[in-house]
């Protein structure tokens, strides 16, 4: 590299410091309850209030939206992104038993986008909010030499807690005949989205506007339903499928047996016409309308259908264990 050329700042190599700290400075601005008072610190912690606990487990997980990315960019639109980075996480959280405490994202992108930014932290705190956590610090790396200027990526992390003796899934209880019920999704939520992209045409907005309808958040559910004591086992529904994360929760040499008879999001219908894919294929890669499935036993299941009934939840029956 010539002297020329050679940059004698951090800012002339890429990196705005000034910007970063100006973004800190506007998440601490916004007013919410979600939003950890430390933040800005080295670390964040929130106090822990142990006393209805007998054994206490902390809890930990970390994901992405994908390339859900690229559709929030093809859109121009990117506050919702947020509530799907939190979702991923507390999601997985609850159906281990674990109560979201706290989340902490990292945004990585070649050159800091002030809009781009506040939109992605809203959506963040819209999305802590919703799962009664703290958005308890972060992380923005800017690195021009490996992002493009208008590149970014996500990732986010949450703890959670539970008792040891309620953590699910409870493997020695579930049993052939066991019940299996769904909680329907918004739509595609955030898996599939390299397969989804590629055949929805770039002409079809409406198209395009469902898949990025937010993922949903399930925490509030899951725990108007988890004191009842009926859940044996529950499932986030990811990537692979109904049937390849129910099977994460059974014991080994147990299998299900799915109705497939409820209603199919219409998302999934134009993403399998337009790429005229196998319902085979449509079933082992999307969630084809259940975000989380619960499994519970046969005597318990009319009890658990009337409390989620009188929680205003709909949940239905989609097979057993076999």
């Amino acid at each position: 590299m010539s002297d020329k050329h050679r940059p004698t700042t951090y800012r002339e190599a890429g990196v705005d410091i000034e910007k970063g700290d100006n973004f800190v400075d506007y998440i601490k601005s916004l007013k919410s309850k979600a939003i950890l008072k430390s933040l800005g610190g080295f670390s964040g912690g929130v106090e822990l209030e142990l006393k209805q606990y007998q054994q206490p487990v902390i809890l930990s997980c970390t994901d992405g939206v994908g390339t859900k990315l690229l559709v929030a960019k093809k859109l121009n639109r990117y506050d919702t992104l947020g509530i799907d980075l939190v979702a991923m996480n507390v999601n997985d959280l609850i159906v281990c038993g674990a109560k979201p405490l706290c989340f902490l994202d990292y945004i990585a992108l070649g050159s800091i986008q002030e809009s781009l930014m506040q939109d992605l932290i809203k959506g963040i705190i819209a999305g802590c909010e919703e799962a009664d956590c703290v958005l308890a610090g972060g992380e923005t790396a800017e690195m021009p030499d490996v992002y493009g200027p208008n590149d970014f990526d996500l990732a986010g992390f949450a703890v959670g807690i539970a008792d040891k003796a309620e953590l699910l899934p409870r493997l020695h209880a579930i049993e052939k005949g066991d019940l299996i019920l769904g909680l329907a999704s918004s739509g595609i939520h955030s898996n599939g989205l390299s397969l989804a992209r590629k055949v929805i045409p770039p002409e079809d907005r409406r198209a395009w506007e469902l898949l990025l309808t937010p993922t949903r958040i399930y925490v509030r559910d899951f725990f108007k339903l988890k004191p009842s004591g009926l859940i044996q086992a529950a499932a986030h529904i990811t990537g692979s499928g109904l049937s390849g994360n129910l099977l994460r929760v059974l014991p080994e040499g147990m299998q299900l047996k799915l109705t497939w008879d409820w209603e199919i999001p219409e998302v999934f219908d134009l993403i399998q016409h337009y790429g005229s894919i196998s319902t085979e294929e449509m079933r082992q890669v999307f969630n084809m309308g259940i975000g989380l499935a619960f499994i519970v036993k046969k005597a318990d299941c009319n009890r658990f259908l009337e409390l989620a009934k009188g929680q205003g939840l709909k949940l239905k029956i989609i097979g057993e264990v076999a």
